[in-house]
């Protein structure tokens, strides 16, 4: 879950879309990203704007995660992410994919 910094959204977005998601993705384990924007009509879920959910191909994600927080360091930053609230989750698969009929 993040933010961009106020006034900054559109460069926020290029960033995240066509830097970020990509440097993400090259990190072991990391194998398909997609961006959302929160939708006014939960409000007390977050309090950001945005969240980009990571999928993982791993038998090890906490690796994966370590493998993230070490490449991290050569990522391309920008301070028009607001990234002093952003939060983080780790999750794992609970079911199997449900579909409507």
């Amino acid at each position: 879950f993040t933010d961009p910094t106020e006034g900054r959204e559109d460069e926020y977005n290029d960033w995240y879309n066509n830097v970020h998601l990509g440097e993400v993705l090259n990190t072991d384990g990391f194998v398909r990203a997609q961006r959302f924007k929160v939708a006014d009509t939960m409000p007390g879920v977050t309090d950001h704007g945005y969240v980009a959910i990571y999928e993982l191909e791993t038998d090890d994600p906490g690796a994966a995660m370590k493998a993230l927080t070490g490449a991290s360091a050569g990522f391309t930053m920008t301070d028009a992410a607001n990234l002093k609230n952003a939060k983080m989750s780790l999750a794992t698969q609970a079911s199997d994919l449900v579909e409507s009929a």
